[in-house]
């Protein structure tokens, strides 16, 4: 897609300068920010389809609506995109998800405009309820009240958070909330459960919609009489629909379903509702990929494409990966999950899969495609894929419960007092741990291991390599059919990795010892030794064999289990008298393995001093006590100090 002359891109630098435009000038502006986008992603990877199918809401909210004083509040800040471009950030876009560029996702100390930060899904409704509240009583500097408008999209209406939001606002007549839902019947893979197809109802009772809106309207000015008449209307919705409008019973007024891509209609439809009093939702129907042929044919693939050419649609690398025969490619962590998955659930009836609503991105699709009755998309509902998996387990089932470690957070509590407390054999994988990269601060795995290794009845793994996943896979499936009671398995390992599949798939599995780490390396002349745990000790590997090169022998001990530890190992460590013992983990050094070590050794009594059965000094590695930012993974670990360059430098440092 070359690069065409604009007449009105490069002239909207805030939406202040989109206003100055015509509305019969917005279709063509829209045309081409959404040829920009794809420009720009094409050569800087990112979420292309969720910001294509929100161009025109995007452009309508802010043409109609007094940003920044009016506050819009983006759900799955991926869709935001051109929210960005249009706030300013158009110079700057080639940055994006840069380290050291501007943020993927909304980031309120990036710009006034983002009123608040989005990366995970469904918290728009309940953050703009709490704006709507905190500015009820004006503007300010004598501006008016400010209205506010939360966007929710991209699956995220299925997330127990936006139900929530929706109940307590609709609680308050006097709130002037509106939610847009950007209904694309997709987040990345496509939606699942009783809400899309109310959603389908409700966009195909034209009927009744019509005969609603136009009745609202009428009834403007005459509240009184409007309350008798909602009153008939629900005979009439109950008449058209057979049900009743979902979001009409918490007390929202709805609007629509309207062409989410008609940016002249929806600039009349927003102009309609700036002013209406009360809670109010505009249901928009969107195309994910609007506008690009190859986006629109395949959404889940170019959710996130990568790299690829504009103009073909031919996405780089994808071409010569497909083409290779499958004993030739090499496969992610994630890739190899999936095809464990399935050789596990062929050997054992009783498992099943459970993922919300990342089939694809962590390759529980493979079991969905071999055997869909024993495999559960739930929809973005971390909490629920929690406690389903516990009833399933109480039922006799041993569920792999498969949730990006970072979106795990929000499942905490259903860990604990579901899983966990009750002791049931449920396998929780963590995939995306530890640091993801260009996604950023909202999407590292950075809290697992400190969040969960103080929570009884857990025992959590973290496999150093492909063969290592597959075989703690093997593990906890055995123990959980064989030994319930030892109760919940968390096993976590990160994005990405390259194994060649040839040397992985169909690899005979073998038990691994409950707690039992794995000596590396244990030279007799090591003054140092390095604990690792997980997929850190790829790095630390590197970095004592680069070390080994100058003639500096180090020791390396591979963890394995952040819970129960492996004390045995520790002892071995002890007893050996290193001058000092360096730890390495991809997670918060606050909490994490490291300090888990050292409480340890300290109630031992084996910390301090030199000589055999003391351990000299400890030094944990591993990420900062603050937010870590967006970059490709090998920066942010040389940030960190966790690649194999930093982690070779500190032991010498130490020596």
């Amino acid at each position: 897609m070359t690069a065409k002359a604009t007449k009105y891109l490069d002239r909207i630098d805030s939406p202040a300068d989109l206003r100055k435009l015509s509305v019969d000038e917005l279709p063509a502006y829209c045309a081409e920010l959404r040829e920009f986008i794809i420009r720009e992603v094409s050569a800087n990877p990112g979420h292309l389809g969720a910001s294509l199918g929100a161009v025109e809401l995007a452009v309508a909210i802010h043409y109609v609506y007094d940003t920044p004083n009016d506050r819009l509040v983006w759900d799955v800040g991926h869709q935001a995109y051109a929210h960005k471009i249009i706030t300013g950030r158009r110079d700057q876009f080639h940055t994006n998800r840069k380290l050291g560029g501007i943020s993927g996702f909304p980031k309120m100390s990036e710009s006034e405009y983002d009123a608040f930060g989005a990366g995970h899904s469904s918290t728009s409704i309940s953050a703009a309820l709490g704006l709507a509240r905190a500015l009820q009583n004006g503007g300010e500097d004598g501006k008016e009240k400010p209205r506010c408008v939360a966007v929710i999209g991209d699956g995220a209406m299925t997330g127990g958070l936006a139900f929530e939001g929706l109940n307590n606002a609709g609680a308050d007549p006097d709130n002037d909330l509106l939610v847009v839902l950007n209904d694309n019947r997709i987040s990345i893979d496509p939606n699942v459960g009783a809400l899309k197809e109310a959603l389908l109802e409700i966009s195909t009772s034209r009927h009744y919609n019509r005969f609603k809106d136009s009745t609202w309207r009428a009834l403007d000015r005459m509240p009184r009489l409007r309350r008798v008449i909602q009153k008939v209307m629900g005979g009439a919705k109950s008449f058209f629909l057979h049900q009743s409008n979902l979001f009409e019973s918490f007390n929202f007024r709805y609007f629509g379903p309207v062409d989410g891509h008609d940016v002249v209609g929806l600039v009349r439809a927003l102009r309609d509702l700036r002013t209406l009093p009360g809670p109010k939702i505009l249901h928009a129907l969107t195309v994910k990929g609007k506008g690009y042929a190859p986006a629109e044919r395949d959404q889940t693939r170019w959710h996130a494409p990568g790299r690829f050419d504009p103009e073909t649609g031919i996405r780089f690398g994808a071409a010569s990966a497909a083409s290779m025969a499958e004993g030739g490619r090499m496969l992610k962590f994630q890739e190899v999950f999936g095809h464990t998955l399935v050789e596990l659930a062929e050997q054992d009836a009783r498992i099943v899969g459970i993922t919300p609503a990342m089939p694809t991105g962590c390759s529980m699709n493979l079991l969905m495609e071999r055997m869909p009755e024993r495999a559960y998309d739930v929809g973005i509902a971390e909490g629920h894929a929690v406690t389903f998996a516990a009833g399933l387990a109480a039922g006799g089932r041993v569920p792999f419960c498969n949730i990006y470690s970072s979106f795990m957070q929000r499942a905490v509590d259903n860990i604990i007092h579901d899983a966990a407390l009750q002791e049931l054999p449920v396998v929780l994988c963590l995939d995306r741990a530890g640091l993801v990269g260009e996604d950023g601060a909202t999407h590292h795995g950075a809290f697992d291991l400190a969040l969960l290794r103080g929570i009884p009845n857990l025992t959590i793994a973290a496999p150093m390599d492909a063969v290592e996943l597959r075989n703690l896979m093997y593990t906890a499936a055995r123990t959980a059919a064989e030994a319930p009671q030892r109760g919940m398995w968390v096993i976590r390992y990160p994005r990405g990795g390259a194994f060649p599949a040839d040397e992985v798939l169909g690899r005979p599995f073998a038990c691994v010892g409950i707690g039992q780490g794995r000596i590396l390396n244990e030279p007799e002349n090591a003054t140092v030794a390095v604990v690792s745990v997980g997929a850190a000790g790829i790095e630390v590997r590197e970095a004592v064999s680069v070390l080994a090169s100058e003639g500096i022998s180090v020791a390396h001990y591979d963890l394995r289990f952040a819970k129960p530890l492996d004390t045995a190992m520790l002892d071995r460590i002890a007893a050996r008298g290193y001058r000092c013992v360096v730890t390495v983990e991809d997670g918060v050094i606050a909490g994490g393995v490291g300090s888990a070590v050292l409480e340890y050794w300290s109630d031992r009594g084996l910390l301090g001093g030199e000589g055999i059965g003391r351990v000299g000094r400890v030094v944990r590695l591993g990420l900062p006590d603050r937010f870590v930012e967006h970059g490709a993974v090998q920066q942010l670990r040389h940030l960190c100090g966790i690649d194999a360059a930093s982690v070779a430098q500190r032991i010498k440092s130490l020596l």
